[in-house]
């Protein structure tokens, strides 16, 4: 079944996981996402475990479904052939700073001028217009200038920690695909191409402080910032006799059915701690420590099944090894065993949308580096000895061997 951007061409510069990501989704989704690649290939094709060079765990993951072609664009020739490309491009997606694409002859009036179609998108650092505007960025910067590792400070850690996921690169990631389904959609409308810029410290910023800008929501402030749930001390997984257990007692029926299961009914009623979600959110470190006493009277799977019998919202604690195994996830075929024509067998994660007409699903396994390129420049109208010479001048890769970089 063909996905629903099956037709959708992109021309992808980006590298590491912000872009890639974002890419591979528009992959799932039918795209066909042509990866340029500098010769030395994707940063993250080094990152391992591996089983051969420049074919690590990330870069499978994050660039499934797409083709790769190699491209030194400091080269004139190269940048040539990238712009006999956007010709027949939907999306160019770039996540340099628009500073270097300037330098590369790239620019988005550059590319307008042989394809006024296009969505051009980049995501990089920081707004153009801010001071900030000219400086690299990585995720672990993005979370410490959007205050997460402050947060994690303030919610009782011993010392300021970063997520330890690339949460700033995967969420820019999707509001980047956001941005280009969105501009897609108007170009259908309206014929008009455009320029989309997707910074990373902005959207961070969005997306933490719609929960922590708090009291400063008002003008003059009502409260200070944060949300005092998220960041009570005791909000964590809770301990039980033999493990862990994650709980969410939130409504009124939920606090009514756990005062319950406690043995302690006439709680509910007579706490006035427990009366409305605003005095549980006013005490709400108190209440979570509370919780945190009595759970460690029974083992996780007491807990598990006394909870789901009371419609008291609760999960395991998994770990990355047990998640894999999760029952769930089994049941829906979520990991699957897929074959790679170099690496051997892989577990791949499914697309995690349900489809009633197109669903999406991975088109084709992560390419080695440069595995398109003749393919991709023959399709441009370049021919075998345009294609030599290419080579030899080294502004592009045409082959590797199997299982090679």
């Amino acid at each position: 079944m063909p996905g629903p951007l099956q037709g959708v061409r992109v021309l992808d510069l980006t590298t590491v996981l912000m872009g890639p990501y974002a890419t591979q989704i528009l992959a799932d989704y039918g795209a066909d996402v042509l990866k340029v690649e500098p010769p030395e290939g994707d940063g993250t094709r080094g990152i391992g475990p591996m089983r051969s060079p420049g074919m690590g765990a990330i870069f499978l993951n994050a660039n499934r479904g797409k083709r790769s072609m190699v491209l030194d664009l400091k080269r004139p020739e190269a940048r040539a052939a990238l712009l006999r490309l956007a010709e027949n491009m939907d999306v160019l997606i770039y996540n340099v700073r628009p500073q270097a694409m300037a330098r590369l002859g790239l620019s988005y009036q550059e590319v307008r001028e042989v394809n006024p179609r296009i969505v051009y998108v980049g995501v990089f650092g920081y707004g153009r217009a801010g001071p900030y505007g000219d400086r690299p960025a990585y995720d672990d910067l993005i979370q410490g200038a959007t205050g997460l590792p402050a947060l994690s400070l303030m919610a009782g850690s011993e010392t300021p920690r970063y997520v330890p996921t690339t949460i700033a690169d995967r969420t820019v990631g999707l509001s980047a695909v956001g941005a280009i389904l969105a501009a897609l959609l108007h170009r259908e409308r309206s014929g008009e191409g455009q320029s989309v810029d997707v910074p990373m410290f902005e959207t961070m910023t969005q997306f933490v402080m719609g929960d922590h800008l708090g009291g400063r929501s008002f003008v003059p402030a009502e409260g200070p910032t944060g949300y005092a749930r998220l960041l009570a001390h005791e909000r964590r997984p809770y301990p039980t006799r033999d493990g862990h257990i994650c709980a969410l007692i939130y409504s009124n029926q939920h606090w009514k059915s756990f005062c319950a299961l406690i043995d302690r009914p006439q709680m509910f009623a007579s706490d006035a701690r427990l009366a409305s979600l605003t005095t549980r959110t006013q005490h709400i470190d108190a209440l979570y420590r509370f919780v945190a006493e009595q759970m460690t009277a029974r083992s996780t799977a007491e807990w598990m099944q006394a909870l789901e019998e009371a419609d008291i919202p609760c999960m395991p604690m998994h770990t990355p090894d047990s998640l894999i195994d999760d029952p769930h996830l089994r049941a829906v075929g979520f990991f699957s065993q897929v074959e790679h024509p170099s690496e051997g067998s892989l577990l791949s994660m499914a697309v995690p949308s349900t489809w009633s007409h197109s669903q999406p699903a991975p088109a084709r396994p992560a390419p080695r580096l440069g595995e398109h390129t003749a393919e991709v420049l023959r399709e441009l109208g370049y021919d075998e000895a345009a294609i030599i010479s290419l080579t030899e001048r080294r502004a592009t890769v045409t082959a590797v061997a199997k299982g090679a970089a």
